[in-house]
């Protein structure tokens, strides 16, 4: 007489149950710590639900250390890591040893994702309590990478270098030379209108020069990149954040500072002086065409005075503060970026407070350059 299905199922679940009372995983060393042995051929499904008393563990107790056991031979699977995960959950040891690297990384890392989580749930604006000191110590990484990067062994890709240096460059020429053209032919007009009344239009020239060169054309040229590239820098960031792509590059050991944020920064900071020249011959062809027609004088006559007007100490002074000026915006986007919570919302929010960031960090330290210029009588 063949034994029909359901006799062998019950045959097959008495073996498997037999199967996993046999090879309970937990064990007590002398020591008082829990010891969690992981059978070669992988878990038993029911140790996913059964209770922990049932598997070796007879009494619930506050855990200094578990010690996890595998064969070399076994492998960790889904059922294993989603078992340790239970472990964790409901025993809370405080170390936890014997784990591959790699999953020891991870587990350092969801512990950090999940506190994340609950700060950001408990408290309004949680991610962004620690905003200072975490702009700081990324400013501190991105210093300590730059040796790296100029070495040629920092862990970057080549086409995020590229794609941050056109999104810094040709993409950003048009509204560039639209705003500080317009900015010198507001200066040019202005000046000129109030200078004629005493005789002495033609020092319109200076007027545009030194404050193009010096102050505005920076500024704006700042101004106009925060809100077009860092805001972008902000938002790429923050939607790989969102989907947790930042962490997927920490659990490969590789750090955000240095893979997204350094290429970001160097592009910025080298292509920022030169866009600031750009700038300024925009600037200085809008007062030009602006000033000539009214002061009536010659093209000649106008570019002698504003060559007079300009020392090399100014142009100086503006490449050195678009220099910084783009280090500052490229660090402002991507910090918000990195902060940003992980939702659609916090995408705009990352953006939002990247742009706003920008302006205001731009504004204050060229308050601090005409503090030290003056001090330095430059």
């Amino acid at each position: 007489m063949k034994p029909t299905p359901n006799l062998r199922r019950s045959a097959k679940s008495i073996l498997d149950w037999t199967r996993m009372a046999a090879a309970a995983p937990f064990s007590i060393s002398a020591e008082g710590d829990v010891i969690l042995r992981l059978p070669d051929g992988g878990i038993h499904p029911a140790w996913l639900t059964e209770p922990f008393r049932e598997l070796g563990l007879k009494a619930s107790r506050s855990l200094h250390r578990l010690h996890v056991e595998m064969p070399a031979s076994g492998r960790w699977g889904t059922p294993e890591a989603a078992f340790l995960a239970r472990c964790i959950e409901e025993l809370k040891p405080a170390e936890i040893k014997g784990l591959p690297k790699e999953l020891t990384k991870l587990l350092d890392l969801a512990r950090r994702t999940r506190a994340a989580r609950g700060v950001e749930a408990g408290s309004p604006g949680g991610r962004r309590a620690g905003n200072p000191m975490a702009f700081v110590s990324l400013l501190g990484d991105t210093v300590l990478d730059l040796p790296r990067f100029l070495t040629g062994r920092a862990r970057m890709r080549r086409a995020d270098l590229l794609e941050a240096l056109a999104e810094s460059s040709s993409r950003a020429l048009p509204i560039v030379a639209v705003t500080n053209l317009l900015m010198g032919a507001i200066l040019a007009f202005v000046g000129t209108v109030q200078l004629q009344a005493f005789g002495a239009g033609i020092y319109a020239a200076n007027l545009v020069g030194i404050a193009s060169v010096r102050e505005l054309t920076p500024i704006l040229t700042a101004i106009v990149i925060a809100g077009r590239t860092g805001a972008s820098f902000a938002a790429r960031i923050a939607t790989m954040q969102g989907n947790e792509e930042v962490d997927a590059l920490t659990a490969l050991g590789v750090r955000a500072s240095e893979f997204l944020v350094l290429p970001r920064v160097v592009a910025l900071g080298v292509l920022m002086p030169l866009l600031y020249v750009y700038g300024c011959a925009f600037a200085l062809l809008g007062g030009m065409a602006t000033a000539v027609p009214l002061l009536d004088v010659s093209l000649a006559a106008y570019a002698a005075q504003t060559k007079l007007a300009i020392a090399g100490a100014h142009f100086a002074i503006g490449g050195l503060k678009a220099l910084v000026f783009g280090v500052l915006v490229a660090l402002i986007g991507c910090h918000c970026g990195l902060r940003a919570p992980r939702s659609a919302a916090g995408v705009g929010s990352a953006t939002t407070s990247a742009v706003v960031g920008a302006i205001i960090g731009v504004i204050a330290l060229d308050a601090v350059f005409a503090v030290c210029a003056n001090v330095l009588n430059i």
